[in-house]
């Protein structure tokens, strides 16, 4: 058996590179990691997003196949949006063993702290075809004309 067939599970092999990465960014660009999201580092950037800024809201749209919609959490607490959610096997029978396995099957837990313009009321979520879809809505302050 040679070095590399040792690790059966992909993400077994990463973990200790990715962590070493994670820190490494986290000291030397604290600013940059505090802007993208609490623990967008350690926490092993799953799911992969993407985040776009309108003039009226922020749309995240998060990849994330072989879930149904109840295996999906999505919570608001004060400043901070986590996504999270569980993947399994789905081979029922365990008696096999892998010839290659590079599918990622385990929890996950991802945060992203909210903009002060950003109304925590009014969050629109959709998941369809592994594609989960986020709507954050921005405050608009009205001005009140006094007479």
């Amino acid at each position: 058996m040679n070095n590399l067939t040792r690790f059966l599970d992909r993400d077994e092999f990463l973990i200790p590179f990715d962590k070493i990465f994670d820190k490494m960014m986290v000291q030397q660009f604290p600013e940059f990691t505090k802007e993208v999201g609490i623990d967008f580092f350690y926490a092993g950037s799953y799911p992969k997003v993407d985040a776009m800024e309108f003039s009226d809201r922020v749309v995240i749209e998060a990849e994330i196949p072989g879930l149904k919609k109840e295996d999906l959490g999505i919570k608001v607490e004060n400043d901070i949006l986590t996504i999270s959610g569980n993947k399994r096997d789905t081979v029922e029978d365990k008696t096999g063993k892998y010839i290659v396995r590079e599918l990622k099957r385990s929890s996950f837990k991802r945060s992203f702290k909210l903009q002060e313009n950003i109304d925590r009321k009014s969050i629109d979520a959709k998941f369809e075809h592994g594609m989960l879809l986020i709507t954050l809505k921005k405050v608009t302050k009205m001005l009140k004309l006094l007479k």
